[in-house]
């Protein structure tokens, strides 16, 4: 039995790691448990979250102090882990470290601020990036030399800006009154309508697009990708990574690797991908140029039709469908695979066949009424 009350805060409750923590800490079995949990976000959650599952839902502005200030100062006596799932893509990586690091610093200086404080974890969430450097930096993803995958967590940091660096130096200088957990996930897949890199919901959005207007779904990427292996990670078992690194001591002030053990070819990921989303089976051609931002620029219109027509959760394409962050993950010259051997060593063991995952994480978003469902 705890002696403490677990109480956590999950920032950036409604993107997809977010949404499936706060499920994973609600479950009676959860590790650690049971979970008083509060959840956070930028906006209000509306419709498509379940908001049930949370203890108290919390919007504030991190990038704001004093906001940030006023809406979590109630809690600073409650809150014994802090789970940061959220970020934001404003520029070029000096930018996005500029306000990435503003929002976390913001939000720990309330959590620390008093003696009372009760904050004993921080679970911070990043990427493949780190291994990689800033992708979608307009001008260094033109330069950058990455390390040979697959990606271990031990590989030296390499010399570019990367917010990801500066946020792991950030919650490393608050030990050792507070431990931490650095969790590095590949391409993330789950449900939400407010995650800027959520690759599924923009993919099913291209093939409901190209349903409706009876285009063909083309693969986006190159050839290398097309035939090379590639990892993503379920949030499921994000979230849970999460939580054991939160309540297991061997798991403290590491950093840890989260895919779902297995690897595809985009290929196959594209016939499964065609299968779902109810649309035909298109084979590379590399030989043709094609511009998947180009095409969907003008979509707009089209998607509220789509919306209107099968009665969809009202969601704007700009706001779901950023197509410009995801196309450069399809056009890689290296495979995107991480190592999960440090995660078994310390005794993580979840997995998930990513086909499965995908299948799922489909029917959960028509389920939740964002994407359409086809009658045959």
């Amino acid at each position: 039995m705890n002696v403490r009350n677990s109480v956590a805060l999950v920032v950036g409750v409604t993107g997809m790691a977010g949404l499936s923590l706060a499920k994973a800490l609600k479950q009676p079995d959860c590790l650690g448990g049971p979970w008083k949990v509060y959840g956070a976000a930028r906006r209000s959650a509306d419709g498509w979250f379940p908001s049930s599952i949370l203890d108290g839902f919390i919007t504030f502005d991190a990038v704001n102090s004093a906001d940030t200030h006023d809406k979590l100062l109630p809690l600073v006596q409650e809150v014994t882990h802090l789970f940061w799932v959220t970020f934001q893509f404003v520029g070029d990586e000096e930018a996005n470290i500029t306000v990435n690091k503003t929002m976390l610093l913001n939000v720990l200086t309330v959590l620390k601020s008093s003696p009372s404080s009760s904050l004993i974890h921080i679970t911070l969430q990043t990427g493949t990036k780190h291994y990689m450097g800033p992708v979608h930096d307009p001008v260094l993803s033109t330069k950058l030399i990455c390390h040979e995958p697959p990606f271990h967590e031990n590989m030296p940091r390499l010399p570019y800006p990367n917010f990801y660096y500066v946020l792991e130096d950030l919650v490393t200088s608050y030990a050792p009154s507070v431990t931490y957990s650095i969790h590095r996930s590949s391409i993330i897949i789950g449900m939400s309508p407010r995650s800027a890199h959520n690759v599924l919901m923009k993919l099913a959005v291209y093939a409901a697009i190209c349903h409706h207007l009876g285009l063909p779904f083309r693969y986006p990427g190159n050839k290398y990708t097309w035939e090379h292996f590639c990892d993503m990670t379920d949030a499921g078992v994000l979230a849970k990574q999460h939580v054991w690194a939160a309540v297991t001591e061997d798991a403290k002030n590491q950093a840890f690797n989260c895919t779902n053990g297995d690897v595809f070819t985009w290929k196959s990921m594209w016939m499964l991908l065609s299968e779902v989303f109810n649309v035909k089976f298109v084979e590379l051609n590399d030989k043709e140029e094609f511009d998947l931002v180009e095409l969907m620029r003008d979509k707009g219109e089209i998607w509220d039709l789509i919306v209107e027509e099968y009665g969809l959760h009202k969601t704007k394409l700009e706001e779901i469908a950023s197509f410009e962050a995801t196309v450069p993950v399809l056009r890689f010259q290296f495979q995107h695979v991480s190592s999960m051997n440090k995660s078994k060593d310390y005794g993580f063991f979840e997995y998930a066949d990513t086909f499965k995952s995908i299948r799922f994480w489909v029917a959960k978003l028509r389920e939740m009424k964002l994407i359409p469902v086809y009658k045959h």
